[in-house]
């Protein structure tokens, strides 16, 4: 017989059983989807044009200096929506499907998601819509927002064919107190810099500060030789089309709507 399956001594489930009857049909989907992505994950491993290390050099790309340059702008747009802070969503509340982190000191403003432009956010804040529509590759961004005293658990990205951007608009101080661990390797955000990493590495955050920290978070396609680059576009368009990116998206525009009406009335 199953030991998922046996009863403990008092009539009650194991503990194994109850975690495994707690996964919904949804998050069973999941599992079996990132566990058919693995080999085409490899390919892109193998096939990939820039360092597969936890950390990438930031000459790699010639876009970042253009961000930098411009951070300045990025971050006076992103305090016209910090004074909103407590109406903006955390980041579990639009990426459910997509996270087993649930933090309600990690908040989220959204421009892109999954590819799909956010409208009304991009009009919002402009000039930041403007570089990031510039970035090559880009598929996912958003301002993250960590409270003060915020700790996201180590946790891993499902898919190596993106890499993950941090442009550092709001760090507080003590700096040393507000960093990222990627595959053990520490680093520190820096206002106006940046900092490129492959998030499939066990990466943890946390900022053990009283002041709020902010940066400007962008998933960009990882460049890769042909095969790598075909398996990168079939899966981010078959990513597109499931239930949980759709969800995810309806999730959103639910907010923007009570957004808009928050606006509406102030």
């Amino acid at each position: 017989m199953d030991t998922d399956n046996k009863l403990t001594k008092n009539n009650t489930p194991s503990t194994a059983a109850t975690k495994k009857s707690a996964k919904t049909f949804r998050e069973r989907a999941y599992d079996v989807a990132m566990a058919i992505l693995h080999p085409m994950a490899k390919v892109v491993e193998r096939t990939s044009l820039v360092p597969t290390t936890p950390f990438l050099d930031l000459a790699t790309f010639s876009w970042i200096r253009r961000m930098e340059d411009n951070w300045r702008d990025v971050r006076s747009e992103m305090e016209g929506m910090l004074a909103y802070r407590d109406a903006l969503p955390a980041f579990h509340e639009i990426n459910g499907d997509a996270t087993d982190i649930r933090n309600d000191d990690w908040k989220s403003f959204f421009f892109y998601g999954f590819g799909k432009r956010i409208e009304t956010n991009c009009q919002r804040c402009p000039k930041t819509a403007a570089l990031i529509a510039q970035v090559p590759g880009m598929t996912t961004a958003f301002f993250s927002i960590l409270l003060p005293g915020a700790r996201l658990p180590p946790h891993r990205g499902p898919w190596k064919g993106f890499l993950r951007y941090h442009l550092g608009l709001l760090v507080p101080e003590p700096a040393q107190s507000c960093r990222i661990v990627v595959g053990g390797q520490v680093a520190h955000w820096q206002e106006g810099r940046s900092l490129l990493f492959d998030d499939t590495y066990e990466h943890d955050v946390e900022n053990n500060t009283s002041g709020i920290r902010v940066v400007l978070f962008m998933d960009i396609v990882r460049p890769c030789r042909f095969w790598g680059r075909l398996a990168n576009h079939l899966v981010i368009r078959g990513a597109a089309l499931t239930p949980f990116v759709r969800d995810s998206m309806g999730r959103h525009k639910a907010w923007e709507r009570r957004f808009a009406a928050l606006q509406g009335h102030c």
